[in-house]
């Protein structure tokens, strides 16, 4: 998705004092986060990387940055293709995730947990990890 299609920068972050970290700082968040969506965009339908897999794939950050970068911006991405290395669904995104999931033919595993009564199954992170060059 090209640049000018993505939702800006939030200047009100409460961590843009950290000048270290690669999401933080103003000057690096439009061509981390680029890179980072980038990658999610290349995931293919019914494959997954984690956070940890996208930091390693671009040399660049770490979880918790790429996590960032998804929080901010991922919503114009298959996000649900990027995940927790536990394969655990994030609280409040179960469902939506999982019908992408089920329509892609993603790889899952019995229920991790329940939420509003409901098992929610994860994602069976070694079957379904992408390596970023294959498929």
């Amino acid at each position: 998705m090209p640049a000018q299609h993505r939702p800006a920068a939030r200047p009100d972050s409460p961590a843009a004092d950290r000048a270290d970290d690669p999401v933080c700082d103003p000057d690096a968040i439009p061509d981390f986060a680029e890179r980072v969506l980038d990658v999610a965009e290349r995931i293919p339908p019914g494959r997954v990387m984690t956070y940890g897999d996208i930091a390693e794939w671009l040399a660049d950050g770490g979880p918790r940055q790429v996590g960032r970068v998804m929080a901010l911006y991922g919503g114009a991405v298959p996000w649900w293709r990027v995940i927790r290395a536990d394969g655990v669904l994030l609280p409040g995104s179960e469902r939506r995730a999982l019908e992408q999931y089920r329509a892609e033919g993603t790889p899952l595993r019995e229920a991790a947990r329940t939420t509003a009564g409901q098992a929610v199954p994860r994602v069976d992170v070694r079957r379904a990890r992408w390596d970023g060059h294959s498929d």
